[in-house]
């Protein structure tokens, strides 16, 4: 029978603070040496055995834990969920289907799937081939309407809207809302290109070869004018490289995935890819299951995956208070799933349940609390091998 482990350390990070406490030699020391005042940092460690912490240094201020909130998010979703518990993506006709043609429309329809990745949404697809679907006459739809969110700027958090972790949430997500961005060197120069296949942003290639180190790609880029211009040197000993971009919005991302992956399948669509919502009269083709949410918690957690702790956020909304999710549903969600456990933050402050957040809140003595509690569940061996070992 496996043991839990014995030490459990918090330890949290900001700009401000004022709770004084001396902190272990080596530890003072790296902060110094890294510019961090002993007053900006929060900690406490625990003995799961004692009554009492080893350790506490400011632990009663509420500061800004940047992505260790993803904790609170997926260790809530695990208990409230269940580990086996999947997001369903559902797939609907209107129009009748004969002999693989569909005279009418087809519907996707997201149920919150945090981790619909280009391969699972692939697998999606290659079922509806499978249930008989070859050509669609009429339009697919995508329909989100499971979540409610006001658009979000990419360019909001830090000025960097190309990167993956300011992808937004959405229903139907795919492939964590990114395309990529494919570059590799040849005898004729820099090639470039988007995978998959884009319409818009055009792509102004003004890459030249050179040398220098494998990275800093995307310092190069610049989107303005639906056109995403490459400039500067790309290093020819770098051959092939794949950048993902948080390039366009849910609904076009999913759509320009579905058009490569349709027609790699031998599918053929006559219609156009548009948003919408389903029909009453649509009847139900297949239904297809998420990962189950112990393997999202650990995605999550080990790759500090934003925009799947978004997701989760959300859904532990949708979930408590119905459809459609809603920022508002998920914090309340939050709040109540730790006051029906007795763990109550009278310092927390929630905006998405990421991190990704300038104004996200909670303590350390709060935080060890909660971590604390998880160990002494039946989802704690669950919860322990989704954290990242350093």
């Amino acid at each position: 029978m496996m043991s839990r482990p014995r030490l459990l350390g918090v330890a949290l990070c900001v700009c401000f603070g004022m709770a004084r406490a001396d902190l272990p030699p080596p530890v003072a020391e790296a902060l110094r040496q890294a510019g961090i005042p002993e007053q900006n940092v929060a900690a406490v460690v625990y003995d799961l055995d004692a009554a009492q912490p080893l350790l506490e240094h400011g632990v009663e201020r509420s500061l800004n834990p940047a992505s260790v909130m993803k904790l609170v998010t997926t260790l809530a979703a695990l208990d409230q969920f269940g580990p086996a518990h999947t997001f369903k993506t559902r797939v609907l006709l209107e129009g009748k289907l004969d002999e693989g043609i569909l005279d009418g429309r087809l519907i996707l329809q997201g149920g919150g799937d945090p981790a619909l990745t280009q391969e699972r949404f692939w697998l999606l697809l290659r079922e509806i081939r499978a249930r008989g679907v070859r050509e669609i006459r009429g339009d697919v739809v995508l329909d989100g309407s499971y979540y409610h969110l006001d658009p979000i700027d990419p360019a909001a958090f830090d000025d960097a809207p190309l990167r993956p972790y300011n992808a937004p949430p959405a229903a139907l997500l795919v492939n964590f809302n990114t395309v990529s961005l494919r570059l590799s060197s040849d005898a004729e120069g820099i090639q470039a290109r988007f995978d998959p296949p884009l319409v818009a942003p055009a792509l102004v290639n003004q890459l030249v070869p050179g040398d220098g180190p494998c990275n800093g790609q995307r310092e190069q880029m610049a989107l303005a004018d639906s056109t995403l211009t490459l400039s500067g040197r790309y290093a020819t000993a770098c051959e092939d490289r794949t950048l993902p971009l948080n390039l366009l919005s849910p609904e076009a991302t999913t759509a320009a995935w579905f058009r490569r992956l349709w027609s790699e399948l031998g599918g053929r669509l006559a219609g156009d890819v548009i948003v919408g919502a389903a029909p009453p009269a649509a009847r139900l083709l297949l239904e297809h299951d998420s990962l189950p949410v112990a393997q999202l918690v650990r995605d999550t957690n080990k790759f500090s995956n934003n925009v799947m702790a978004k997701m989760l956020f959300l859904d532990l909304g949708a979930a408590r208070y119905g459809a459609p999710a809603t920022w508002d549903k998920g914090e309340r969600a939050l709040r109540d799933w730790l006051s029906e456990r007795e763990l109550e933050c009278g310092k927390l402050v929630l905006e998405n349940g990421s991190g990704l957040s300038r104004i996200e809140r909670i303590s350390a003595f709060a935080l060890g609390r909660i971590l604390r509690w998880a160990t002494r569940q039946p989802i704690w061996f669950e919860f322990a091998a989704s954290l990242p070992a350093v």
